[in-house]
Formats: C-alpha cells, structure tokens, sequence
C-alpha cells in the first residue's frame, strides 16, 4: 500500500472524462470513492492491477508500492506534466468558458495509456457512446485473458461476432491488426514521432479520421497539443466560441483545455 497526495486529480472526472474505457469503480467499506485500473502495454503482466482510493482531498491509497508507482503508475496520472501552470494560463486568459470549465473539471488529467490500446479504443469510439465503447472494450479484453490483446495475439475472429457489438467498425479494426502485426516496429515508430508526424501516419490507416486521430495523438502519444473535435466539440466551439478557438494563447495545452471544455459539456447534458 502507498498513500500519496496529487494535486489536480478527482477520480470520478477521469473516469468520466472519456478519455478510459476500463476503469471499474469498487468503493472500499468506508465508502471512499475506488476504482480499480487494469494494467496495460506491452509488460503489462508485470505489474498488479491498481486499485486507487481517494481519502481526502489530494489524498489516496494505492494498492501498489513505490517502486510499481516510480516504474509505472506516476507516468500514468501524468505527474510529470505542469497542471498548476495550465491552470495559471486559464486564470490569466480572458476566457470566462474555459474557467467555468476548468473550475468544474479541474481534476482531469490527461492519462498516459497504452498506445495499441487507444489505437482500438477510439476506433470502436467512432459514432459511439461511452457505454457501448466501454462494452465492447471490455469483452474483447475478457475474451483474452483480461487484457487488450498486442496485434500479434489478437484473435480477429472475434471482431464478427455480433456480442462484440463492433458493427461496421470491424473492418477497420481487422486492418489495423494485421498492419500492425506486419509492421511490429509500427509502434515504436508512433512513439517517437512528432505530433504533426503521427497524425499524419495515423490518417493513413483505413478507418482513421482527423478526430480519431487527434484523439490517439492525445490519450496514446500524449500529444497535449491534439485538440479532437467531436460532435460535442464542434457543437460548443459554436457556441462558446463563434470567432475562433484560441489555439494560439493555449498552444502546447490544447488538448488539456479541451478535456476540460469536453467535460463541461457532458455535466451539462
């Protein structure tokens, strides 16, 4: 057991923020708010599923040691990543939307999850929901082994079978899988590509559109500079936003203000 305080972190936010498909909330006896997180990538085998109890405010209980929390998890909640300065730059901007949001997400972090993983996850995403993602996510993971399969373990003949719930995004799956699996270094490449590089490359791959793309750059290369833009997106940069996102005053954050704004949106449906 480890226990550790993080600012800038509400477990309830990410798990709703769509941005993880696999978190299981379990609160403990006392009623403390628990989430249990598989462990994912390529040693995932390595390392115990987390389970992750908010005590107090900035303060949790991990089911991990320091050493698993040096190696793998504090990568994972981003703790590298400046969340003070990010809320400096929203304070300091006249962006009344953007701290409105912020001040009710501001628990988010943008999680550093297993690239293959992201790769599927938002392509099942595609004109998708956060509970039938979650579903299909979910039995894929279950049918091996209780983790998402590399390319090369992947059975594909599970990706027809209707319980999946894939639909017509099957074939897209079943490409990436097998260009993946052929090209093994694929992956490796992504990760040291810069943002502008792998988007470019995820666009090639059937399937993969500007917003699927923008949101593995985010959640799986930790491009904090991808900015997807949804149905939800695109409905509140209209509103809130007639005259044109400020990329240029957000630059390098983007994609952490637009966790935010997304978030806002959901809360408010």
């Amino acid at each position: 057991m480890l226990d550790i305080n993080i600012r800038h972190l509400d477990l309830k936010q990410i798990a709703e923020s769509g941005q993880c498909f696999r978190w299981k909330r379990q609160d403990d006896a006392d009623g403390h708010m628990t989430y249990l997180i598989p462990s994912f990538g390529p040693g995932q085998r390595e390392f115990e599923a987390l389970t992750i109890t908010a005590l107090s405010d900035g303060e949790f209980r991990l089911s991990c040691d320091r050493r698993e929390w040096d190696k793998h998890w504090s990568g994972y909640f981003d703790m590298d990543t400046d969340y003070d300065g990010v809320e400096k730059r929203i304070d300091s901007f006249g962006d009344n939307h953007a701290k409105e949001a912020y001040a009710l997400g501001s628990g988010i972090r943008i999680l550093r999850q297993d690239l293959w993983e992201m790769i599927i996850t938002f392509l099942i995403s595609q004109n998708n929901n956060i509970t039938r993602i979650t579903r299909s996510v979910e039995e894929i993971c279950n049918r091996h082994g209780g983790y998402m399969p590399r390319p090369d373990e992947f059975d594909r003949s599970i990706l027809s079978d209707k319980s999946v719930g894939l639909g017509y995004r099957a074939p897209y799956i079943d490409n990436a899988v097998k260009e993946f699996a052929d090209d093994q270094k694929m992956l490796e490449k992504l990760t040291h590509m810069s943002y502008e590089e792998s988007y470019e490359t995820l666009l090639s791959f059937t399937g993969i559109g500007p917003k699927v793309a923008n949101c593995i750059c985010l959640f799986g290369l930790h491009h904090i500079e991808a900015f997807p833009i949804d149905t939800h997106v695109k409905q509140l940069l209209a509103k809130y936003y007639p005259q044109g996102f400020p990329y240029e005053y957000y630059e390098g954050i983007a994609g952490i203000v637009q966790q935010y704004l997304f978030y806002y949106e959901l809360c408010m449906r």
